[in-house]
């Protein structure tokens, strides 16, 4: 077994669901760089379809990582460019206080008071399949996605373009690379 194959095997899993009105993405373990292309997918298949509501469910996330958290950003803006929400479901106080650290609680609503799915939350978890991502660890596509991901962050705020410059640069230069050995 190649190291690539450990990496998505040791991925925490991600479970989608589309309902009426929204659609479910639960991470259960660590959102990561190995299970943040999962989202990714789902995320814009669904606002490809017209979706204006994904609902994030960080109720069994035991934490979230820079790539994990830079793809949420990235759907929550493609989903507000079309009046649509990021809406955040069972953020505990660290996931809340991780998303609030890199300002992104201004693009979405982490645990909001009033959705068109409150109420239906257990039935939503008991209806999700797991979604595997189309995207291998270690390949082109996959470095494209996690720099991809820390642009975003770098996006959000000043703040955080001062965090992650040297992340996105040292991250550029090795996406470069990567393109270079794979012509």
């Amino acid at each position: 077994m190649n190291s690539d194959a450990l990496f998505v095997a040791n991925a925490c899993p991600i479970k989608v669901g589309k309902f009426e009105g929204f659609s479910w993405i639960r991470c259960e373990g660590k959102g990561s760089f190995l299970n943040s292309p999962a989202v990714k997918e789902f995320g814009e298949s669904r606002i490809k379809r017209d979706e204006l509501c994904l609902v994030v469910d960080l109720q069994a996330c035991t934490g979230m990582d820079s790539t994990f958290m830079g793809t949420l950003a990235g759907l929550a803006n493609r989903l507000t460019e079309k009046s649509g929400k990021l809406h955040v479901a069972g953020a505990d106080e660290k996931s809340r206080h991780s998303l609030e650290d890199l300002g992104l609680d201004f693009l979405m609503a982490i645990n909001p008071e009033q959705a068109i799915w409150m109420g239906l939350e257990d039935k939503a978890r008991d209806l999700l399949k797991l979604k595997v991502a189309g995207i291998q660890a270690g390949t082109v596509l996959h470095a494209r996605h996690i720099l991809e991901a820390h642009e975003i962050l770098s996006e959000a705020n000043e703040g955080n373009r001062q965090k992650f410059s040297g992340v996105v640069e040292s991250l550029g230069e090795e996406l470069a690379e990567k393109e270079k050995t794979t012509l």
